[in-house]
Parts: structure tokens; C-alpha cells; sequence
């Protein structure tokens, strides 16, 4: 097959003395070419700078330079919505943002720049919302016109597609590039602007505005012109090594489009070659839910495609639907002839795709930083991008061997991974740190991590988000990554670690709500703040003015205190602006103890010229320590904490202990306390208590109540059983007396007290009771002691219960009758855990 692509130079660096040796190319354009290379990075080192959709030619999605944001601030109470950027109609591409721009007759800005399908362009102050200027672009140079209404309805919820490709910044030459869709005396028209950032004037000495045009010619000799009706600008513009990239899709009708990639001089907006993705068929639209077309370190442009009625490349035709594409840099020559890519990729199941509507191109390319070689690929490094579509498939490919078309199921790609998914997936995702980030629709936060070149799965979230837009990232370097996401009608964001939710716009709807949404909303993160758009505005969210506790914080008083000057010092707070430190005067701050019962005079405060409003706090009769609020509306809050002490004791009660029951000896299972009030009822720590007994051992002796008020001693019992009185005594305040009850232990003996060697008839009763004592370890009988009696099977009978319980003297009879033969008999009393009974010895004569 032809190619009409010419063999692409070694880029240009900005460490090395190569150069784009093509004779289209003027000395400006290499010099500009370089200049924007090298001076790119070297603002990125101490700004963020923002000049193209995703942050970066890789469509990485991340900005590696938020200082400001981190997963400790972004919550409900610090972070939320700042103002709004009043705009005429939809936005669809993403805000882009760029530092110190001197705007003449105004001064030195950090300036987000906004487009919408109205066609106009907006320049507003990133920082308090003042908008520095507006251009609109519908008369595209020529007679009065409007943005180009869409044939097919409002499917997608608006009428005029404008602006809708993401534009992209030269900082080199202080220029955005834009395509608007106008028509222009009944002719719907495509114009290539190029517009001073500063002004929002057109660069006319570059040419602008141009109208764009461009043709094809297949293999097969089918002629198509570019027909601005059917054909939208929807993926973001690329500026690359000193070329301009466009790319183009359906307007959503599928109804005479084509897929296009058209080059551009963006000195002189010449047309530097077009690419046509199907010039047989049609279709086949770029259009990856926005995202641009990505750009490589060589030069090298990577678009996705959609679908088409046919895919034709193994008969040798050109229609190239549902593909990853790599170009090669322009010039495209001869026009109007041939053209196939420098590589490409098609998955297997294309005729499915094709016919089920399922776009590889509901995503853009993302290209990865360098990643090992073999065996991952087969040079070292590996050159990889990750593509998906609708079905949620990541591609993992070389992208110097893409691995073309191999029918039969099983691609010639790098890895293929599915994600968890339930609907299309239409995003590009985000990387940082080795990490891939993807947020399919109704499905969990999938990061996928990037080792040696292959994905596995690193961590996902539990919660389901809405909508499955490109998720980005913003981060300190390789720290405090916070993931952003737009979740059905909300901003959400997460850490980017553990995947926790710092924060969503639901929290706080009254204040964070966002108006109703585009189709593909986007979002971006710079300096601190988020920019949202939404169909008739761009909503700002950041770090929300702070108030913070500037005096009286920390101090401790007696209860019923007021706060306040000579003894103690009121309650001082300052109201700032986080960003720049200003001070805010005329907030109205409300003071609150949570209705613990203290007061504020006076409740509420206006911040004076200094920004401070303060109040004195007045503590209620209950001691502790109280959290005082101070809110604001629109401001993040702060707490002061304070300590009401209890007044000097006044009342001594028992608090633990009282009536308790122990063996003889031993000391009792609780502690024995008493707790110090005030006459509030505050328990008083501080106070000295001493305690004493008149039976048994208390130690301590004397100890000091706690924060509790709590003064507490163990009491050893006596090895008599008894009562026992123990006494706590304080200076100044009434003795609290507990009773407690020494009791006998455990049975510890057993021992004969009567009826021992009696004699009688055979088969007659002894004439007394044979009698045991059972007693403890220090003679105190043992009364409910359980005694068993046994004559050792001689035939004799116990008139008693048998076992029988020991009373109150720890004693027990029992009345036996003796055998019917002769002889000598043994009897033996016993109880549990006594190892040797009582013995009795009778006689049977």
C-alpha cells in the first residue's frame, strides 16, 4: 500500500543539537518548535501550567504540581464551592489554566481560559473569577453568523456545537489554538483560530481565522471533502514539535462524517496534511469522549476510532473503524492521495464492534513513561500506551509494534485487561506513580498498577460511582495524590492511595451542588482549586476561607467563669483567605458550645479591620472540657477548647465498695472509694482522704481524689469473721463509713466433737449423736459445709440426712445404729476439699 506519509526526522530536543531538517518547515518554526519543548519544562518546575487537555501530550490526566490540595484539607468542613465563572452556553472542553499572564491595562493574572458551544471564549481571573476578557467566534472572519445548529436533535442535551474540542496553549508564542463551528450565510464552516491569550485577539499576522478544508483520495480513487456539517471537532487540540493536530468524528448522526486528523504550520495555520480514517466507507469517527490525541517524545500522534459499516484492511482497503492509530509527523504529501498509518492496532472482535456500537474510541490513547523490556516486549525500553472502549478492555500496546489485525480471538497486543464495568466505559484514564486509574459507570474506582509494563490489579473501592467520566489527579510530586471525579451530578474525591472518600459535593449540597451538567463533563485541577464546567458556567471549588482561633484558646477556670480581661482573655477569631493570607472584615462569625450550656457574649461577632470578631464565654455550672465552634457562612470553622475546673469540695459520698462480702483474710474483690464534690455536684480531684479500720488492714492509708474525684483503698479482712468498719475522712468535709463482712473461708478441716467410742447391742442406736466440725484455714467454723458420713459398708444405718449440712457453729450430727453382728466399726465423716475426715470408732457387742 502507498503511504503518503514521509519518513519522520529525530524530533527535536531541547538537550541536543538535532533539528527538523524538512524544507517545509521555516528557521521560525524550529526555532519555535525548540522554544516550546524547553521552555514548557522549565515553567512546569515552578508553576502548574495547564495548556492542553489532561495536563499533558501524554493525556496523562494528572497535575504532579498541587501543592495547595491534599487528602488532609480536601473534606466537607475546609474544602467546597468558591464562585462561579458565568459563562453563555455549554462548555464541553476542559478549562485550561496558565500562570502569570500579563493581561495589558489589568496586570499579572493566573487565568483560566474557557470555551463554549456558543462559540466564545472566555478569560476569567483563576483566582477571584473576574472575567478579563471575551472574544466570540461565530462570524469566523466572515459575515454575521451563529454557532452551527446539530442536524440530528439534542440527543446529547444541547443545540449548537460551537466550541467543543479542548483547545490547546503555545506559552512560546502566548497563543491558544481553537476550532469553532459557525454558519456562515446558510453554510456550515469550520474555522482554525489562533488568539492572543493575553487579548483574546486574533493573530492575524499567523492568519487567523482559516477555514478548514481538506480532501482525500483512496486506493480505490473515492474523492471525500471534509463537510463541516457532518463532522465535529470533538477530541482536544495537539500541539506537538511545532505542529498543530486536529481531529475529527461525527457530529452524532453518523450521516456523512469521516474520521480526520488534520496538520497544521501554527505560525502560519497552513495545512500541513490530512488523514482520513475510512475514505471508502466513512464513519470511523475520532472523537474519544473528548480526550486529544496524544503525542510521544518522537513525534508520534496516537488516535482512536470508532465504528463503520466495514472493516476492510485484510482486503486491502483503508477503513481503519474501531483501531488505535499511530501517525508519523507531516508533511502528509502528496494531498489528496492514499494514506495509510505508520502502525496500528485492531482488536479481533471488530465486526462485532462495528456492528453493536461498541467505540474503541469512547477513549483516547494514553501513553505511558518508558517501562523494562523483555519479557514484557521485545527491546529495551518499552515503548507502551493503554487504549480502551465501551466494553472496558485495556489494551496494553508497543507502541512501536502495535500489533496490527489477527482475526480468531486471540490480539497480537502487549495484555488485554477487563475491568469491572456495568455500561460503556467512555473515559481516558489517569496515571500517576506507576498507577493507572480508571471509574467505569456504576462500578467500583479500579487502580490498576504499572510493573515492568503489565497491569494487575492494585487496589479498588467499595462505593459505586454514577457516571464513569475520566477520573484525574492531582499530587505533590509522588505525594498527597487525591483522585477527582465527576459521580452522577457531583465532584468526588478520593485518596489516591487508599481509595477513601475525602470528600463529594453531596455532603454539602445546600452549599456545593453543581448546576445541571454537559455531556462528558469535564473538570481541572490547578493551583489549588477545581474547575468544573457545567452548561452555563464553570464552577470553582477549593480551600474554603478559614477562620482560626487567634486568642483565649487553651485556658482553664473555675465553673460559672466569664473569660475575660483582667484574669483570663476572650475569645479571639481570625477570618483569612487560605491562598493569599488576606484578612476578612465584615464576617459575621456564630459562636456555639454545642448546647452544653455555657454563653456567648455577645453570640455572634463581626470581624473587625483586623479580621478578628471576638466573643467572651461564660461556663456553665458543669465542669469539663468544652469545644467552642466558630462558623461562618462559607468558611471553614474552628474550635477553641477550654476547661472548666470544679469549685473547692464540698460534700464526701461513698462511690464504690460499700457492703461487701469476703473470707476471713483475704482482701475484697473492689476497691473502696469515695467521691469529692462541689456543691454543683462537679467531682473535685486534689482532695487528701485517709482511711482506716477497726478490723483487717487498709492500704493506702491517706491517697488524693483523681480527675474523677475518686480516692480509693483496699481492705485486707481480719482472720476473725465479723463486721468490719472502715472510715474515710477528709479535712472540712463529713467521714463516710463503709460496712463489710468478714465471713469464714473455705473448709479447711474437719475434726470429732462428739460421740466418739460409744458401745451397744447389735442393731441397736448409740445412745448419742456422732458429731463433726468443719472450720477454715484459721479455725472459724464453716457453717453450709456439705458432710458426708459412712460406716465403710458394716451394715449399720444413719438416721439423719446424709449429707448433711454444717450450721451456724460449723457443725453437723448424725445418729447411727448399729449393725446386727458383733464387732468394731469405723466410722468416717468427710467434706469437700478436706483431704483426711473425722474418724469414728463404735462397738457392736
Amino acid at each position: 500500500m502507498h503511504s503518503a506519509f514521509a519518513k519522520a526526522k529525530d524530533a527535536a530536543q531541547c538537550n541536543s543539537n538535532s533539528t527538523i531538517t524538512n524544507e517545509l518547515f521555516s528557521v521560525a518554526i524550529k526555532v519555535a518548535s525548540w522554544l516550546l519543548v524547553c521552555v514548557t519544562l522549565v515553567f512546569a518546575m515552578w508553576a502548574q501550567v495547564l495548556p492542553t487537555n489532561r495536563g499533558d501530550n501524554t493525556r496523562s490526566g494528572a497535575n504532579t504540581n498541587e501543592t495547595w490540595l491534599t487528602p488532609q484539607n480536601v473534606n466537607k468542613a475546609s474544602f467546597g464551592h468558591l464562585f462561579s465563572l458565568p459563562v453563555d452556553y455549554q462548555v464541553m472542553a476542559q478549562p485550561l489554566y496558565i500562570p502569570n499572564v500579563n493581561i495589558p491595562g489589568q496586570g499579572i493574572h493566573n487565568v483560566v481560559y474557557v470555551v463554549t458551544q456558543w462559540n466564545s471564549v472566555y478569560a476569567f481571573d483563576a483566582e477571584n473569577g473576574t472575567q478579563l476578557w471575551y472574544a466570540n467566534m461565530n462570524n469566523g472572519g466572515q459575515p454575521a453568523s451563529v454557532p452551527a445548529t446539530l442536524p440530528c436533535g439534542m440527543g446529547q442535551g444541547f443545540a449548537q456545537e460551537g466550541i467543543v474540542g479542548t483547545p490547546v496553549i503555545d506559552l512560546t508564542t502566548n497563543t491558544i489554538y481553537l476550532v469553532a463551528k459557525s454558519v456562515i450565510n446558510g453554510t456550515v464552516t469550520h474555522y482554525l483560530h489562533a488568539l492572543d491569550i493575553t487579548t483574546g485577539n486574533e493573530q492575524t499576522a499567523m492568519g487567523s481565522p482559516i477555514q478548514i478544508v481538506a480532501s482525500s483520495k483512496s486506493i480505490k480513487g473515492h474523492v471525500t471533502t471534509f463537510t463541516s456539517l457532518h463532522q465535529k471537532n470533538r477530541p482536544g487540540l495537539l500541539l506537538l514539535n511545532g505542529v498543530l493536530y486536529l481531529g475529527f468524528g461525527s457530529n452524532g448522526c453518523n450521516d456523512g462524517n469521516s474520521g480526520w486528523v488534520l496538520a497544521y504550520n501554527p505560525a502560519n495555520l497552513q495545512q500541513l496534511g490530512a488523514f482520513n480514517t475510512s475514505p471508502d466507507h466513512g464513519h470511523t469517527s475520532i472523537w474519544q469522549a473528548g480526550a486529544g490525541l496524544a503525542g510521544d517524545e518522537a513525534g508520534n500522534i496516537f488516535a482512536s476510532t470508532a465504528e463503520a459499516g466495514t472493516y476492510d484492511i485484510p482486503e486491502g482497503g483503508q477503513g481503519y473503524s474501531n483501531s488505535v492509530l499511530k501517525l508519523t509527523p507531516p508533511p502528509w504529501t502528496p494531498q489528496n492521495e492514499p494514506d495509510e498509518p505508520a502502525d496500528f492496532f485492531t482488536p479481533w472482535n471488530v465486526a462485532y464492534l462495528d456492528a453493536n456500537d461498541e467505540d474503541v474510541s469512547s477513549g483516547g490513547p494514553m501513553i505511558l513513561p518508558d517501562q523494562s523490556g523483555p519479557p514484557t516486549c521485545s527491546h529495551n525500553p518499552c515503548h507502551e500506551l493503554v487504549a480502551s472502549g465501551k466494553m472496558a478492555v485495556v489494551y496494553v500496546l508497543d507502541r512501536d509494534n502495535m500489533g496490527h489485525y489477527v482475526p480468531g480471538g486471540q490480539d497480537d497486543v502487549l495484555q488485554e485487561y477487563q475491568l469491572i464495568t456495568n455500561g460503556d466505559l467512555d473515559e481516558t484514564p489517569a496515571y500517576w506513580n506507576g498507577l493507572l486509574y480508571y471509574a467505569p459507570p456504576a462500578a467500583p474506582i479500579q487502580v490498576l498498577q504499572v510493573s515492568n509494563g503489565v497491569l494487575s490489579l492494585f487496589a479498588q473501592t467499595s462505593s459505586k460511582t454514577a457516571d464513569g467520566l475520566a477520573p484525574t489527579i492531582s499530587a505533590n510530586g509522588n505525594t498527597d495524590g487525591i483522585v477527582w471525579l465527576i459521580s452522577g451530578d457531583g465532584l468526588d474525591a478520593y485518596d489516591a492511595i487508599s481509595l477513601r472518600q475525602l470528600y463529594t459535593t453531596y455532603q454539602d449540597r445546600a452549599r456545593d451542588a453543581l448546576p445541571p451538567l454537559p455531556h462528558f463533563v469535564t473538570h481541572t485541577v490547578a493551583n489549588g482549586r477545581v474547575y468544573v464546567a457545567t452548561r452555563n458556567s464553570v464552577e470553582v471549588y477549593g480551600l474554603l476561607p478559614a477562620l482560626s482561633i487567634s486568642g483565649g484558646n487553651n485556658q482553664s477556670a473555675p465553673v460559672l467563669t466569664s473569660l475575660e480581661s483582667p484574669s483570663y482573655a476572650p475569645l479571639q477569631v481570625l477570618a483569612s483567605d487560605p491562598y493569599s493570607g488576606n484578612l476578612l472584615v465584615g464576617v459575621t462569625v456564630n459562636f456555639s458550645d454545642g448546647g452544653k450550656g455555657g454563653s456567648f457574649n455577645p453570640a455572634s461577632a463581626i470581624t473587625n479591620s483586623n479580621g478578628v470578631a471576638t466573643t467572651i464565654y461564660t461556663f456553665p455550672k458543669t465542669s469539663g472540657v468544652y469545644s467552642l465552634s466558630a462558623s461562618a457562612t462559607n468558611l471553614a470553622g474552628a474550635v477553641a477548647t477550654e476547661t472548666a475546673l470544679p469549685l473547692a469540695a464540698k460534700t464526701m459520698i461513698s462511690a464504690l465498695g460499700a457492703k461487701q462480702t469476703g473470707a476471713a483474710g483475704s482482701v475484697l474483690p473492689n476497691s473502696i472509694a469515695v467521691a469529692a464534690h462541689d456543691v454543683y455536684g462537679n467531682p473535685v480531684p486534689g482532695v487528701t482522704v485517709s482511711f482506716s479500720t477497726n478490723a483487717g488492714v487498709v492500704n493506702p492509708t491517706s491517697t488524693v481524689t483523681v480527675a474523677n474525684g475518686r480516692a480509693s483503698t483496699t481492705l485486707q479482712l481480719p482472720t476473725t469473721v465479723g463486721t468490719v468498719k472502715v472510715t474515710a475522712s477528709s479535712t472540712g468535709l463529713s467521714n463516710v463509713v463503709f460496712t463489710e463482712y468478714s465471713v469464714a473461708g473455705a473448709p479447711a478441716s474437719i475434726t470429732v466433737s462428739g460421740g466418739n467410742n460409744q458401745a451397744g447391742q447389735p442393731g441397736t442406736t448409740l445412745p448419742l449423736p456422732l458429731i463433726v466440725v468443719v472450720a477454715d484455714q484459721y479455725g472459724n467454723p464453716v457453717s453450709g459445709a456439705s458432710v458426708s458420713f459412712s460406716d465403710g459398708g458394716a451394715g449399720g444405718s444413719f438416721s439423719n440426712p446424709n449429707p448433711e449440712n454444717t450450721g451456724a457453729t460449723g457443725s453437723v450430727s448424725q445418729v447411727y445404729t448399729l449393725p446386727s453382728s458383733p464387732g468394731t466399726v469405723t466410722i468416717t465423716a468427710t467434706v469437700t476439699g478436706v483431704a483426711n475426715g473425722a474418724t469414728f470408732t463404735e462397738t457392736s457387742q
